[in-house]
């Protein structure tokens, strides 16, 4: 019987059509059909209409402001800790990077909610300790500053990641002869070092600024209530006020998103164009300069800046979780445990929302993992030149902004499936083919790693043994990613049981996921109920992070972002 592989090749002939459609199905074809209801709307003249309303320009200003600010705030934060902790003897490192990525697991919305909750007149936590501000005062977060302000926090572990793979690459013997020659530790640090470690930190620049673009749980918990309105809140509105041209409005201004994010990482190029940053020598171990008197006065500092940023937030939104009603201060008599009963017990949205997030977080962590396996396979071990093209295609809708990849997804399905004639617009499967088509980037890498890493011969000894693909899969491939696969399954757990943005503008009734819940419940009002719910989800977010964490050891490098 003739076996169904190609010839020279240990591939099975399934292989490259499997890889086809998966690629057609979760990048091409919703990005196609976005790109094609932009033209058409421009040919309609409906774009037209649109690009003269003020509203629209005012929205583009406040997104571009918003993400510049936010931007510089990312840059100065992660890359203080990134130097900090990658060049100096600063003690509890793994500690302080632990801590320091936490904000960019934590979803948006709940960041928001954190801080709105430390900060203002109605603050339950400043009100107990006799802080709070007087009645009437303004809130200090609901403005362009504020939503800002949170952007650099959210992002700045971002810049953190980039900036230190880019110090960790740098070469010891250049350190090492700049010392020998007299250089002091100053001179190293910004003749060499720093302008040698430049492109990782204009990639987390750039990177930081896309995010803000696409950013909707911030400026939806901070903007709205103040009539700030930025790109990807104002397709929300229009989408909440459906009309006849509202499609026609929504992929254009998602293409003045992608256009925006494209922008960014184009400016990043046009910065690093004609400078050459390759090294030579030894690379993997950052030089570690000494602190000496100084870390008395830096150490602190780096804990008093993680105090700052998570702890006194998340002490603001487990105080306004334990109170009847928000603005009410904490003490003997007013905490209750009322609105944590409400969420678990009483609420069936809640419930919903939570056998939703984690039947979508699980169907997606898993389905991703048995798709990353055979595409990763492809990507490794193909001789064609369309591995990096597949590559490429599997990144771009994680690399773009998340309401961009939604409202493709709207286009493409609104309308029953050609052929099958069935609609899974409104239901809970249009989110999960969004998801998977979002993150498979997410699960894919530490997959194609871990396959780096394998060498040939295994493989190549199994198959002159006699072993098939689906042996040599089972017996030698897949048991020695399993470690990979497992981080894999949980990073995607992770980030999309706390997504936001696609699911904003997908979800309908029944069908809501966590993100949603938080922000449905701020919006109407139930600001305690938001907090316990926001609170159960960071608690979470820190278990599977620290479960991820005691894997380090049995995983490929780079797989688990805070770890080196």
């Amino acid at each position: 019987m003739q076996r169904a592989y190609h010839s020279g090749n240990s591939q099975p002939r399934w292989l490259f059509p499997f890889v086809a459609v998966i690629i057609l199905v979760l990048s091409v074809v919703p990005l196609a059909r976005l790109a094609v209801a932009g033209v058409a709307s421009a040919f309609r003249g409906n774009a037209q209409q649109l690009l003269s309303d003020p509203a629209l320009w005012q929205a583009t200003f406040n997104t571009l402001t918003t993400s510049l600010l936010g931007m510089i705030a990312a840059v100065i934060l992660g890359g203080s800790f990134a130097i900090l902790l990658t060049l100096f003897d600063v003690r509890g490192k793994a500690s302080l990077g632990f801590l320091f990525m936490l904000p960019m697991m934590i979803p948006p919305q709940v960041t928001a909610l954190s801080w709105i909750g430390l900060t203002g007149p109605s603050s339950t936590l400043l009100k107990a300790i006799g802080l709070a501000p007087p009645l009437g005062s303004p809130q200090p977060l609901y403005s362009i500053g504020g939503i800002a302000l949170l952007y650099g926090v959210q992002n700045a572990p971002l810049v953190y990641l980039s900036l230190r793979a880019g110090l960790l690459a740098l070469p010891r013997d250049a350190v090492e002869a700049a010392r020998l020659s007299g250089a002091s530790s100053r001179q190293v640090l910004c003749d060499i070092v720093l302008p040698m470690a430049m492109p990782g930190l204009v990639a987390g620049a750039a990177i930081a600024f896309v995010s803000g673009v696409g950013n909707f749980g911030i400026p939806a918990i901070l903007g709205i209530p103040a009539s700030i309105y930025t790109l990807p809140t104002l397709i929300y509105s229009k989408f909440a006020s459906f009309g006849s041209s509202t499609f026609a409005d929504i992929s254009v201004l998602s293409a003045i998103i992608a256009l925006l994010s494209v922008a960014g990482l184009a400016l990043e190029a046009r910065v690093l164009q004609g400078r050459d940053y390759r090294v030579i020598g030894l690379s993997g171990q950052a030089a570690v300069f000494r602190l000496g008197g100084w870390r008395t006065m830096v150490e602190p500092m780096l804990w008093l800046t993680m105090v700052t940023i998570l702890l006194l937030p998340f002490l603001a939104l487990l105080a306004s979780s334990l109170t009847p009603a928000y603005g009410v201060p904490l003490n003997a008599r007013t905490i209750t445990l009322d609105a944590y009963v409400e969420i678990l017990f009483r609420q069936a949205v809640t419930r919903t929302a939570f056998s939703n997030s984690i039947f979508l977080a699980s169907v997606t962590a898993l389905g991703l993992l048995a798709i990353a396996v055979p595409l990763g396979y492809y990507v490794v071990n193909t001789r064609s030149r369309l591995a990096g093209l597949v590559s490429a295609l599997a990144e771009i809708p994680y690399a773009l902004p998340g309401v961009v990849l939604a409202v493709a997804f709207i286009l493409l399905l609104a309308a029953p499936i050609p052929i099958i004639g069935i609609s899974i617009y409104g239901t809970i499967w249009i989110i999960l083919i969004a998801y998977f088509s979002s993150f498979l980037a997410v699960s894919l890498k530490p997959v194609v790693s871990a396959f780096r890493q394998l060498d040939p011969s295994l493989e190549e000894a199994a198959r002159l043994a006699g072993a098939g693909f689906y042996r040599r899969m089972r017996d030698v491939m897949v048991p020695l990613i399993a470690p990979a696969a497992g981080a894999s399954v949980i990073l995607v757990f992770l980030i999309t049981c706390n997504e936001l943005t696609v699911s904003a503008l997908l979800w309908s009734a029944g069908t809501q996921t966590l993100g949603v819940a938080i922000y449905n419940l701020d919006d109407s009002g139930s600001f305690d109920l938001a907090s316990a719910l926001s609170v159960l989800v960071v608690v979470m977010v820190v278990g599977l992070m620290l479960a991820l964490d005691l894997m380090v050891k049995k995983l490929p490098r780079g797989v688990v972002p805070w770890r080196s």
